[in-house]
């Protein structure tokens, strides 16, 4: 499920805008916003992506710590999880107080 940071409404994970306002998830679903500060933000040195205790076989495979410029999107197409996918973005942060 894919969740839009616009209206937090909940789409499936093969919708391309939002069901509830028609919002573009490929740049608006939470996930999107979070991968877009994270690139931007200079104390993230990587990105790693988490996945659920019960996550598919695809998701499971496809977890770990990515550079910043080569994190696969979410949710992960292919997912088989009947809850679809449930993975996230997690920073790693070079230093964590100013």
């Amino acid at each position: 499920m894919q969740t839009c940071s616009r209206c937090n409404a909940s789409s499936p994970d093969a919708a391309k805008h939002c069901v509830n306002c028609n919002a573009e998830l490929v740049d608006f679903s939470t996930n999107a916003i979070a991968l877009k500060k994270f690139r931007e933000n200079p104390r993230v040195t990587s990105i790693r992506i988490s996945v659920a205790h019960d996550a598919c076989p695809l998701c499971y495979e496809l977890r770990g710590t990515f550079e910043k410029d080569a994190v696969p999107a979410l949710p992960h197409e292919g997912c088989s999880h009947p809850q679809g996918c449930r993975c996230n973005y997690a920073p790693v942060l070079n230093e964590i107080y100013p």
